[in-house]
Formats: structure tokens, C-alpha cells, sequence
């Protein structure tokens, strides 16, 4: 078979997560099928149920539905989580030199599944893809990582070096079986530096987002007399990135899909005066003892504004959460928070 860059990105390698038996992982998925088409098929009925009777939905009810569909949703995720981090891997020890070196832990196993035919989040994917990045540039992965921080001004992102002294770094907590906190065990992130192995903090994450967005932007937008700087990705790579791609899906986002590294909700409008889906591109982060999120919405730009040149990128709404605590389902929150203040700019 043939896995490329793209199949890596978006988790369509076959390349299996820290799951060795594929049996498990497809009774996992047929679970989660399950219930979300019981959980879409009582919502129709209850639905129908009120259309017959004549009754109108207000406001006030459909708040507090998408409040309680929300919570169960809520509620649902951080118990797969809890479960995915009793496998052994995510606790590992052994101290990789490079990332090359750490292929050995999953290079000779089967893939699950024929490359590009289904959809696997996988860690040792994006491993694979870090080992890519470094043969290609020549230069160690962390060591290209660093440089790009640097140009992106993230200078509080790190690898999370157990040895380096890092300022400021932050403990990390679980809960045991008892409902207790207590500190997370002691780990090495060597073997997984593209999918988890860094520190950063909410600040760097914001220019990380900003940056992004801007690249975004910046090929929408009129640049009157050249004066705006042309972004540090081209316009088109970052759409590519943020364009849903098929056969893929989002296990913390119900309306989303998986693009490439990103997790994607597209413009959507189903009916008049209902529901309305924003574009916005998101990621959760989920390591032993640390949870975290970045969320980018971006404004959504008038033709006359983009035109003339009024208006100077990044134009949206950019939120990130870190927590030092495992398992703590965030991606809610932020889109919560990015509304209110994307409602806040439309008022003033």
C-alpha cells in the first residue's frame, strides 16, 4: 500500500492509536454509532411529535434542548477518554533520541484498515509524519519545531523535556479511583513530540491562532498599496487545511469533520430563522494529566469591506483554554466563549 503526507494529516493511514486490537476499536466505533443514531432518532421523534401537536419551538425551549444534548454529550466523552488512557503506551518511560528511533514502537504492527478507506485517529501517525518533516528538512524535528516557534514569536513553546528546567512549567493532576487529585504519573513524551510532546502557553497559542487566521484573510482582502505583509502560510494552503475531508469525523464536535490536522464545522443553514452553523476550525489536546483547546472562528467578511480595503486581517474570534488536569472536555466551552464574543463585536 501507499500512505501519503495527506493520509497522515487527516488520520486516513491505517496506522493504528495506542489500540493494539483492532476487534476493540471497531466495537468502540459501533457503540459510538449507536447512540448518536439513537440519540439523532429521538430527537426527530420528539420533533414530530411537537409539529403534530401544534406547537412552536421558542427560544427559551431550544436553548435548553442544545443545553441537555450538550451536557450528555459532555458527560459521554470524558469516560472514552478515561478509558483510552489505560493503555500502556500513553504512560511510557523510555527516553527516544530521535523521532526516527521511536518508529520501532509501532513500525512492524498491521495496519487496521486499507490506507485512505477509513477514518483512525492516530498519535503514531502524526509520529510517522514528524519523521517525514525531519528526513525532508535535514534537521532534527524538535530543532526545525523550535525554529518555527520562533518565526511564529511563540517563544514560551517548548518540548516538554522531563530533563530541560523550563519556567514556569506546570504540574500536572488526574483523578484516581477514588475521585481524588493527585499528581499524574511520570512520563516520557519523546515518542509522541508531534502529537502531545509540547509545552506552550495561552498566549503563544493566540499568535499561533492569529497567524493562521491572517493567512487566512489576508488573500480575501484588497491589499491597498501592498502595504499589509503577506501571511506565513499562503492563503490557499490554509483553506486546503481547513476544507472537511470525506470519509473522516470528529469524536468532540458533533458538527464537525476532520480536515487536515483541524477539526472543521462548515457554513450551514438548514431552515429560515433557525440554526445557523458558523465556519470555524478547531482542536482539542489530551495528554496524561493536561487537556487543552484552540479554537479559530473567523468574522465573516463583507465583499464591499474586502474590496476597498477597509478592513485589515485578522478579523474573528481566537479561543484557547490549557488546563493542567486530565480529561476535561473543553471544546464546548471555547465555542461557547467565541460566540459571546463574536455576538459582543456584532452589537457594538
Amino acid at each position: 500500500v501507499v500512505i501519503t503526507t495527506r493520509l497522515l494529516v487527516s488520520h486516513l493511514s491505517g496506522i493504528r492509536h495506542y489500540e493494539k486490537d483492532i476487534a476493540k476499536v471497531k466495537e468502540e466505533k459501533e457503540k459510538a454509532n449507536r447512540a448518536f443514531k439513537r440519540t439523532k432518532s429521538n430527537q426527530e421523534k420528539e420533533l414530530k411529535e411537537k409539529e403534530a401537536k401544534g406547537l412552536e419551538k421558542t427560544d427559551s425551549v431550544k436553548a435548553k434542548k442544545e443545553h441537555e444534548i450538550e451536557v450528555k454529550s459532555r458527560n459521554s466523552k470524558p469516560g472514552r477518554r478515561e478509558k483510552e488512557f489505560e493503555q500502556e503506551e500513553y504512560y511510557l518511560k523510555e527516553k527516544f533520541e530521535s523521532v526516527i528511533e521511536s518508529l520501532k514502537i509501532f513500525k512492524n504492527d498491521p495496519l487496521f484498515f486499507k490506507p485512505g478507506s477509513q477514518f483512525l485517529y492516530s498519535t503514531f501517525g502524526f509520529t510517522l509524519l514528524s519523521a517525514v518533516v525531519e528526513r525532508v528538512s535535514g534537521q532534527k524535528f524538535t530543532d526545525y519545531m523550535l525554529k518555527m516557534f520562533r518565526d511564529l514569536d511563540m517563544l514560551l513553546t517548548v518540548q516538554d523535556d522531563n530533563e530541560a528546567m523550563i519556567y514556569n512549567r506546570a504540574r500536572y493532576y488526574v483523578y484516581n479511583k477514588k475521585g481524588r487529585l493527585v499528581n499524574a504519573p511520570y512520563v516520557d513524551n519523546s515518542y509522541k513530540w508531534a502529537g502531545g510532546g509540547f509545552l506552550s502557553s495561552v498566549g503563544d497559542l493566540l499568535k499561533f491562532g492569529n497567524a493562521l487566521l491572517y493567512s487566512y484573510q489576508i488573500g480575501r482582502i484588497k491589499n491597498v498599496d501592498g502595504k499589509l505583509l503577506p501571511g506565513y502560510l499562503k492563503p490557499d494552503t490554509v483553506t486546503m487545511m481547513w476544507t472537511p475531508v470525506p470519509k473522516t469525523e470528529v469524536s468532540w464536535d458533533r458538527d464537525g469533520k476532520y480536515a487536515m490536522a483541524w477539526a472543521v464545522a462548515e457554513k450551514n443553514q438548514e431552515y429560515g430563522c433557525c440554526r445557523q452553523q458558523r465556519h470555524y476550525a478547531s482542536h482539542t489536546g489530551s495528554a496524561v494529566g493536561a487537556s487543552s483547546v484552540l479554537l479559530v472562528l473567523p468574522e465573516e467578511l463583507g465583499s464591499e469591506a474586502m474590496e476597498n480595503g477597509l478592513v485589515v486581517p485578522p478579523r474573528g474570534v481566537i479561543v484557547t483554554i490549557i488546563c493542567n488536569m486530565q480529561s476535561v472536555s473543553l471544546s464546548s466551552t471555547a465555542l461557547k466563549i467565541a460566540r459571546e464574543f463574536d455576538k459582543e463585536k456584532w452589537l457594538q
